[in-house]
């Protein structure tokens, strides 16, 4: 998007010899003047001119809509010089580095972005809150359906399968169709599977279901992640990622407390209705409120969503793009009226494009370390209800209060993490001389992004390796209980803070497809959960609680060179992966070229090209009447000594406006 001025002038000057812009508007002729707005004192501003003919005059500053100072620089075009009859056309143009940069990465104000990560910070807390919920319910569920402990386990086990495998499908369904359509489906199916149940009488019935309620909420999460990257920068994605990360913590917190009251007054299936409540209400609000906000369905949020997916803060976002009436806000007419009138077809969602990812070795060593600290997490959640029980002779009720120290430092974590990973990106920044573009994307292909972001998550993760040691003595020696809760606090304080690094690292690896990336993180971490849930009761039983934990603590530390490794080679491979993905494209851009087809949309497709002269047809994608304005305002004067409207020009410059690729 940013490349777009530049590239629209030099096509203007090698074949249009400098007339208006074949959009039928005018271009900054300038680049980006850039200022680092977070070292406190401007860099020396960048000038440069794609113009040969544009003088420059001393930059100033102002100020944005959030208050940061902008650059400005005040250049004389071609227009200012004095024309053939002596006379100098009175027309300077003061441009900023926003402008010049394209249109803003979000049109959403900060507060409805607070607002939107909000909501999908509200949709991954059902996840983990639904099967956190369940385990005060153990007990009397057993006995009211007739059936082992062991049986009844299961089901939190086989809920933590479908928790990551869901994803996968919806996750790449989220990132094809858009974001609401995917919500929708996934509460849909989440509030059948909790009405059913409530009313449900089987062991049989319950597993099935279970796993169908998994489904449901499974999803939220990865979704969260991309609501987060739609609309975030890079330099202010770490603090909505926070608290997208409350969302999902705060579940195993509150869950136990949540069902604990609602199992001893009122019976497990409450817990049951409860959720059902929870997500008609989330669903009403959602359906109302909540934006689009898939960048392959409304760009910046400027362009109008298809059908039933528009809300009613797209409408709002879309009618203030329109009336600031500036590039700062609007995508480029051309992509977003080609978006508009060409969608992506819709096809079906395929899992293995989150099981690609896994295997690359980047992400690897990423995903399983962060797995094991997930794992490590599930070992002491699943742990308090019977070692506490023993230790503490506690209730149901109280055992549930036990979880909310693990709830408070979450919280700490999602406010404490997002402030600690946007200043490291700006202390970056500083030291390599980038300047942080206020609103704007980050190119961040040679951007140390995996140092910016593990040099928060390390102290994280040996601090958690500690706690969890500290966490198995205690109740080796049966400790105060006061001990308990200071180690349950922080522990999941640094916990917080390494899952919010790895889950932002992820985005930042892949901002086109955040779903299917965070699918991916799922995936691995909820099997390897799910063989933790299990195993840890039988490892107590047989080393001891002290002996238990001190393994686990072994086993972080013992593996924590995984992300040294991705630290130290992490930018290099990114950029051989890039490479890749680049050199692929342009060889399937090449053949669909060769066979007389070009690329559609942003989803690797390709359509039937019309013939090169005919050019109202190769413009239809955008409207068959802004087409024939184009051709006609690119035909050659009469009296041109050189003939630079030829077709080829013309055609080139179309498919880059429109977006088509060719």
């Amino acid at each position: 998007m940013s490349s777009a001025p530049s590239t629209i002038e030099r096509e203007q000057q090698d074949g249009l010899d400098g007339r208006q812009s074949l959009s039928g508007r005018r271009r900054s002729p300038t680049k980006e003047v850039e200022v680092n707005n977070d070292s406190g004192r401007g860099q020396q501003p960048y000038r440069s001119s794609s113009s040969g003919s544009s003088e420059h005059v001393p930059a100033a500053t102002t100020a944005d809509d959030d208050g940061h100072p902008v650059a400005m620089e005040r250049i004389r075009t071609e227009q200012d010089e004095p024309t053939r009859d002596g006379q100098q056309m009175h027309a300077q143009r003061t441009t900023t580095n926003a402008s010049a940069a394209g249109p803003v990465y979000s049109v959403f104000t900060k507060n409805q972005k607070r607002f939107i990560v909000f909501i999908a910070s509200w949709a991954g807390f059902f996840s983990p809150v639904s099967g956190q919920i369940y385990f005060p319910a153990l007990v009397p569920l057993a006995r009211d359906l007739n059936v082992s402990d062991s049986l009844i386990n299961l089901t939190l086990t086989s809920y933590m399968i479908f928790q990551g495998l869901a994803p996968t499908l919806v996750g790449d369904f989220a990132d094809a169709a858009g974001r609401r359509p995917a919500y929708a489906v996934c509460f849909v199916v989440y509030i059948v599977a909790n009405i059913a149940l409530a009313l449900q009488n089987s062991y049989a019935a319950l597993f099935v279901l279970r796993c169908i309620q998994s489904t449901g909420s499974g999803a939220t999460i990865a979704m969260c992640s991309a609501v987060v990257s739609d609309v975030a920068t890079p330099a202010e994605r770490g603090k909505y990622m926070g608290f997208t990360l409350a969302g999902s913590l705060l579940g195993p917190a509150i869950g136990p407390v949540v069902g604990g009251l609602l199992a001893e007054f009122l019976g497990w299936r409450a817990i049951f209705w409860f959720l059902t409540i929870m997500g008609a209400a989330f669903l009403i609000v959602f359906g109302i409120f909540f934006p689009e906000t898939a960048r392959n369905q409304v760009g910046n949020g400027s362009i109008p969503p298809k059908g039933w997916s528009m809300s009613l803060m797209n409408y709002l976002a879309i009618r203030k793009a329109r009336n600031m009436r500036s590039e700062d806000y609007m995508s480029t007419t051309d992509e977003a009226e080609t978006m508009a009138t060409q969608r992506q077809k819709f096809r079906f969602p395929n899992p293995l494009r989150s099981m690609v990812l896994i295997l690359d070795k980047e992400n690897f060593l990423l995903l399983f370390y962060n797995a094991f600290l997930f794992a490590a997490f599930y070992d002491v959640t699943a742990a308090i209800p019977s070692q506490f029980e023993q230790i503490y002779n506690f209730s149901v009720l109280q055992i549930g209060l036990c979880y909310i120290p693990m709830g408070v430092g979450s919280m700490c974590a999602a406010l404490v993490n997002g402030q600690l990973l946007d200043r490291n990106f700006a202390r970056w920044c500083r030291r390599l001389g980038v300047a942080i573009k206020k609103g704007r994307d980050q190119d961040l292909s040679n951007f140390p992004i995996e140092r910016v972001r593990l040099q928060v998550a390390m102290p994280a993760v040996y601090s958690t390796a500690v706690l969890v040691c500290l966490f198995g003595w205690i109740m080796q020696i049966n400790g105060p209980l006061a001990a308990m809760v200071v180690v349950l606090f922080f522990m999941s304080l640094s916990m917080g803070i390494a899952f919010n690094v790895t889950s932002t690292l992820l985005i930042d690896f892949y901002p086109k497809s955040p779903a299917t990336a965070t699918a991916a993180n799922n995936v691995v971490r909820c099997l390897l959960g799910a063989g933790a849930t299990a195993a840890v009761i039988p490892m107590i039983n047989a080393w001891g609680r002290g002996w238990t934990f001190t393994f686990l603590t072994l086993f972080l530390v013992a593996t924590s060179p995984m992300l040294w490794v991705v630290y130290f080679l992490g930018p290099k491979w990114r950029k051989q992966r890039l490479e890749r993905e680049r050199s692929a494209k342009r060889e399937k851009e090449e053949k669909a070229r060769k066979e007389g087809q070009v690329e559609n949309g942003e989803n690797n497709r390709f359509e039937k090209a019309p013939v090169q002269g005919d050019l109202p047809e190769m413009v239809g994608v955008v409207g068959k009447e802004k087409g024939m304005e184009r051709t006609k305002e690119t035909q050659p004067k009469e009296g041109d000594t050189e003939r630079d409207g030829n077709d080829a020009t013309i055609l080139r410059t179309l498919s880059y406006e429109s977006g088509l690729g060719v």
